[in-house]
């Protein structure tokens, strides 16, 4: 049984020579990586090029795995660190892709659907002035719904830090939103 198997069993079988095992892997993060690797990037190709060096370096360093850590812990950090050091690179640290849609809120009434692309196109303006890092905070807490403990352990920093650095995202945020009842 490969797809049921918890990732840190997934991954051992895969260290052993299982390709299924790490096909199995791919599978249940490709979506959750990528969706990580947008929102910091806000980019499609960069997101999925991104995605793919994520599992090659999971491939790649599996033996580093620590199983007294949770995989989702470790892959999102990969990910994580890939798209930073990909806006480093392209010395892309504030903007992103404006015409790239977010999809949700998809309804029946064309007025609400109206007023809901247009929340979403304003709240993808909000993310995208973020910095860098504020975005990678406000990803993983608001979109990936990553506990504090989650995203400490991700990003490598104390669960307060976490606490401090998205208290302080959203105090950045807030004036950028001034306005929005009108839409909700």
């Amino acid at each position: 049984m490969v797809e049921g198997d918890d990732d840190a069993k997934l991954l051992g079988r895969y260290r052993d020579g299982d390709r299924a095992a790490f096909a199995t892997l791919v599978r249940r993060y490709q979506g959750p990586i990528f969706n990580a690797a947008y929102r910091v990037l806000g980019n499609r190709d960069d997101a999925a090029d991104i995605a793919q060096s994520v599992f090659l370096k999971v491939a790649e360093r599996a033996d580093e795995f620590d199983p007294r850590f949770r995989f989702f812990s470790w892959i999102y950090r990969i990910a994580v660190n890939e798209s930073l050091n990909l806006l480093r690179r392209n010395q892309r640290d504030d903007t992103l892709d404006e015409e790239d849609e977010i999809p949700g809120h998809e309804g029946t009434d064309p007025e609400r659907q109206a007023s809901q692309a247009q929340l979403a196109r304003r709240v993808r303006s909000v993310v995208a002035s973020l910095r860098a890092e504020d975005r990678v905070m406000i990803m993983l807490r608001h979109f990936s719904a990553c506990s504090y403990a989650e995203i400490a352990e991700i990003l490598e920093i104390g669960e307060a830090t976490v606490k401090s650095r998205l208290h302080e995202a959203r105090q950045r945020m807030r004036p950028k939103f001034a306005g929005m009842r009108e839409l909700i």
